[in-house]
């Protein structure tokens, strides 16, 4: 069996990255974030990346840390409305941008690990997001071609693991991370703990292990809060 567990993220991605390559990265706002993987891609230093995310992170955080570093040429993202500098980089003509409904991004990356090249939704017909798009009809409604999308590299973030492989993702954690562990030439994922082959129920794994070429257990998680909101405490 191949020996898929490596010591750190850095040995994990060594090998696998290169300028102008296109990375999936898992994660709903800080929810289920590769953070170790993304920290060590920054350390690379790897440029003119394409990376498709629901979004960027925050500003300091996340992908945001790739975006201070001028790491990302292009993001292909649902929603970016957390990242100041993200706005900036876009409005000044420094990133690109390819905006998708975030249902269809998810059934992009969906159909792409699927070996699915396209599929038709109505989701945007009339609007800008189908711009340039092939349209069609059926049964006397209107719909947008979309293809489906896959990437050099998958970075994912599971709850747990086996040595094989075998993942479970944590309630909302688990996002965009099945997907993407599907769709990427190569899949390195990181997780919070790692057990023994055996120790996972088989019928509570959401990824196989045939998926995934080499994870880590991360060295910390900071599981940021995007935006704390509480109520004011009720006076007598």
């Amino acid at each position: 069996m191949v020996d898929k567990v490596k010591k750190d993220a850095v040995e994990a991605l060594a090998g696998l990255l290169f300028d102008g390559m296109t990375i999936m990265a898992g994660g709903f706002g800080l929810c289920g974030i590769p953070e170790n993987l993304i920290a060590a891609i920054r350390e690379a230093g790897t440029k003119d990346l394409t990376v498709i995310s629901n979004n960027c992170g925050v500003d300091g955080f996340g992908l945001g840390i790739l975006l201070e570093n001028r790491q990302i040429k292009k993001m292909v993202s649902s929603y970016v409305g957390e990242n100041k500098l993200f706005e900036q980089l876009y409005l000044s003509g420094e990133l690109e941008l390819e905006f998708n409904p975030q249902g269809t991004l998810a059934e992009r990356i969906r159909a792409g690990g699927a070996g699915i090249p396209a599929f038709f939704t109505r989701t945007g017909y009339g609007t800008l997001v189908a711009e340039g798009k092939e349209t069609r009809e059926f049964d006397g409604e209107m719909y947008v071609m979309e293809r489906g999308l896959t990437a050099d590299l998958s970075i994912v973030k599971a709850w747990k693991a086996d040595a094989e492989g075998n993942l479970i993702y944590r309630k909302t954690a688990r996002n965009f991370n099945p997907m993407m562990a599907t769709a990427g030439k190569k899949t390195v994922v990181e997780v919070e703990e790692l057990v023994a082959i055996g120790d996972l129920d088989k019928d509570a794994i959401h990824t196989p292990g045939i998926y995934v070429d080499r994870l880590i257990k991360g060295a910390k998680f900071e599981k940021r809060i995007e935006r704390v909101t509480t109520r004011q405490k009720e006076t007598a």
